[in-house]
């Protein structure tokens, strides 16, 4: 009988030669809300990560928070122990961006500013730098954002042509969505990896031009400026023009609930940033909005927005100081 003999290199364990797979290691610079859901999708999704935050306190938060948010998906979605400690272990925290020099995909998720909700767009052309400083000429640099043009962020750069923007919606964590805008410089080939990338951590697309607020903050802002007239005019009550969003036309959470989870800081600064872009006062933030940020009522974060919040982030009712303020 003739001996078979199969090469045994293509299936060993340790192939020097062998070719590293797309998206095998991303990197996130900033680990807030948006930064955190990201690390979560493409960790579940299998892909090892490591994200880069200020200080080991900050890892440590971020860490923590995804952790809990792996457990409610253990309560409520299948996930299993086994599975959430496999997630766990696909994520690594770090200060130094010479960490990142092995990704070849970083995205950055620079979180806005607690006082003024902004983020610097010169904060961010540095992140870009550092990030190509350390990565390969091959690997995506992108930016997570609604409002940043990334023509503008990827013009510095050496290699620009690998630079693109992205945006997830994150009022509902399960929300499998991702904006893709190709700059100015962006070429196919890196847009097509994108939509590959998307695909990966099962996320269907929307493909938009560039332009400030793309399309989610776009609907997003005008509706919940007409639902802070209408709360202002007492046409109805708080949680019942939040309720008729989710009753009447299927959102999964209302208008106000989207507006405490995004935060108050960050909308607003988002809204003037659209309002100086297209010169319409749809944009321009309505006062109810203006009195919550004026008075620090930021949202989720601070336990009082629209609604009240406990320290587990689970609604407790309608914001007392609006009904008492109008």
């Amino acid at each position: 009988m003739a001996e078979i003999r199969e090469p045994i290199e293509p299936f060993g364990l340790f192939s020097k030669d062998r070719k590293k797979t797309l998206f095998s290691k991303i990197g996130v610079v900033g680990a807030g809300k948006e930064g955190r859901n990201i690390i979560r999708l493409a960790s579940t999704a299998g892909l090892e990560v490591i994200f880069i935050e200020v200080n080991t306190e900050r890892i440590e938060y971020a860490l923590d928070r995804i952790s809990k948010g792996l457990d409610s998906r253990i309560e409520n979605w299948g996930l299993t122990p086994g599975e959430k400690k496999s997630i766990l272990g696909r994520i690594k925290g770090s200060l130094n961006y010479d960490d990142l020099k092995d990704c070849d995909f970083v995205i950055e998720c620079i979180r806005y500013d607690k006082v003024t909700g902004e983020r610097d767009t010169y904060q961010r052309q540095q992140a870009f730098k550092k990030i190509e400083s350390v990565v390969s000429p091959e690997a995506i640099i992108a930016t997570n954002s609604t409002t940043v043009i990334i023509s503008e962020l990827a013009a510095a750069l050496k290699h620009k042509e690998r630079c693109v923007s992205l945006h997830f919606p994150v009022a509902h964590p399960e929300a499998r969505l991702m904006e893709i805008v190709k700059g100015y410089y962006t070429t196919d080939a890196v847009y097509q990896k994108i939509l590959q990338f998307a695909k990966m951590i099962k996320c269907d697309t929307i493909d938009v031009s560039e332009s400030n607020g793309l399309v989610s903050m776009r609907l997003t802002v005008v509706l919940l400026n007409e639902a802070c007239q209408m709360l202002m005019e007492k046409t109805a009550r708080l949680e019942d023009i939040n309720r008729l969003m989710v009753v009447g036309y299927g959102m999964r959470t209302g208008i106000f609930q989207i507006a405490d989870v995004i935060g108050i800081e960050k909308l607003v600064s988002l809204m003037e940033d659209m309002f100086n872009e297209y010169g319409d006062m749809k944009y321009k933030p309505n006062p109810v909005l203006w009195r919550l940020y004026r008075t620090r009522q930021l949202g989720v974060p601070t336990g009082k927005g629209f609604f009240l919040y406990d320290e587990n982030e689970n609604l407790i009712g309608p914001n007392p100081f609006l009904s008492n303020n109008q």
